[in-house]
């Protein structure tokens, strides 16, 4: 139960975009990347690639046409925390290349009705990072997304701030061992209302 583990209530609780609020079916490929970027690459920090030059924008436009559809199991989310009180925040770290997709999306989903304010990353600064700042700035309690990196980075920096990092692993991660992993936004979604009762 996230109460009985929490020292405060639950009352603000944030959502990444891709792989989280839109169901994504490449986010499975995830481990394949960070591999090839240990192994290949050669580098064992979290960095993520920012799309500079013109080709590169649009490569990046045309992966996140991926986002396919609304998670299963969203809006009766939204519905249970409206119902609890709980502010619910969407926070992606999508680039401002990615604007005009991002503001369809918005209006498609009706951002305005479900989330008390919606981010994303104009400014392309690292995800990982743009996402640590938010939590901060927002105070959230509690963040859900979707990529293992970003998710193990987020935990190291708030287990003893009193904040939980959930996770909507995939098939291919599904070894990784972590506590709050959940296999889909449907799963997701009872967890928090087990908890929120």
């Amino acid at each position: 139960m996230i109460n009985s583990e929490s020292k405060k209530p639950i009352r603000r609780i944030g959502f990444d975009l891709d792989g989280v609020v839109l169901y994504n079916p490449i986010r499975m490929f995830r481990p394949l990347v960070a591999m090839a970027k240990k192994n290949v690459l050669h580098k064992e920090n979290i960095k993520f690639f920012v799309p500079q030059k013109s080709l590169a924008k649009l490569l990046w436009n045309l992966v996140h046409k991926s986002s396919l559809f609304v998670s299963p199991g969203f809006y009766d989310t939204m519905k249970l925390l409206k119902d609890k009180n709980v502010e619910a925040y969407l926070i992606t770290a999508r680039f401002g290349t990615l604007q005009e997709d991002f503001d369809k999306w918005m209006k498609k989903i009706d951002a305005k009705s479900h989330f008390k304010a919606f981010y994303h990353n104009p400014k392309d600064e690292q995800p990982h990072l743009f996402k640590q700042r938010m939590i901060d700035e927002l105070n959230l309690d509690m963040f859900i997304d979707d990529n293992w990196d970003i998710v193990n980075h987020l935990n190291n920096q708030f287990k003893d701030k009193d904040k939980k990092i959930l996770w909507i692993t995939n098939l291919l991660d599904s070894r990784i061992k972590y506590k709050y992993k959940f296999s889909s936004f449907k799963k997701l979604y009872h967890y928090l209302k087990s908890s929120l009762d």
